[in-house]
This record gives structure tokens, C-alpha cells and sequence, in this order.
């Protein structure tokens, strides 16, 4: 239980640097965060204690099996965020070559 409480916690880390930060590399990065917390989660839900692989094999007798789908998810999910992160900061390189910052209140500043 107290591994689902540590990725709600790491979750709040995250959500907290979109929130208070102003850099956009560091938004960028609690997005990020955010994110592995969301894959630590689906990684949780489907472990069980002492399963195995479902793998069947003839012969065998196995019946804890380890749910998959999880790790499928997760496996798509990092995928899906790497390329939203490589995009996000194109995005962040493309406002530093236009601004010269990536404070976003400045650049919200020069907007006009």
C-alpha cells in the first residue's frame, strides 16, 4: 500500500514543478515526472507476489501468473512519452530561439 502512496507522492512532485516553476525545461521535466509516476502505478497494479510469466508450457502446472497487460501499457505509454517529451522540448528550443528565455512569464510578456 505504501508503494501506491509513494507514486501518488511523486505524482504531487511532479505536478508540482508544472505548477510553481517558470522555467520551461523544468515544466517539461515535472510533466515527465509525472508521467513515470503514472508508470510506476500500472507497473503495481499488475504485480503479483510470487507469479511468474504467462508463459504456458505444456506440462506445466503453474497458476500465478503475472497479468501483462500492465507492462503493455507501459511499454506503449513510454513510447507515446518519449516522443511527447522530444516534441515538448522542440517546442521549449523553438520559444529560446524566438525569446531568448525560457521564462514563461517573460515570454507571455513579450507576447503583446
Amino acid at each position: 500500500m505504501i508503494l501506491y502512496f509513494l507514486c501518488f507522492v511523486l505524482f504531487l512532485v511532479g505536478l508540482y514543478g508544472v505548477i510553481t516553476r517558470r522555467n520551461v525545461i523544468k515544466i517539461v521535466l515535472g510533466i515527465c515526472i509525472m508521467e513515470y509516476s503514472i508508470n510506476l502505478l500500472f507497473v503495481l497494479i499488475g504485480y503479483v507476489h510470487d507469479g511468474v510469466a504467462p508463459i504456458i508450457v505444456k506440462g506445466s502446472t503453474e497458476t500465478n501468473f503475472v497479468d501483462p497487460l500492465p507492462q503493455a501499457m507501459v511499454l506503449t505509454v513510454i513510447v507515446i512519452g518519449l516522443a511527447t517529451t522530444a516534441m515538448l522540448l522542440a517546442i521549449a528550443i523553438r520559444v529560446y530561439r524566438k525569446h531568448e528565455t525560457f521564462d514563461i512569464r517573460e515570454i507571455k510578456n513579450l507576447k503583446g
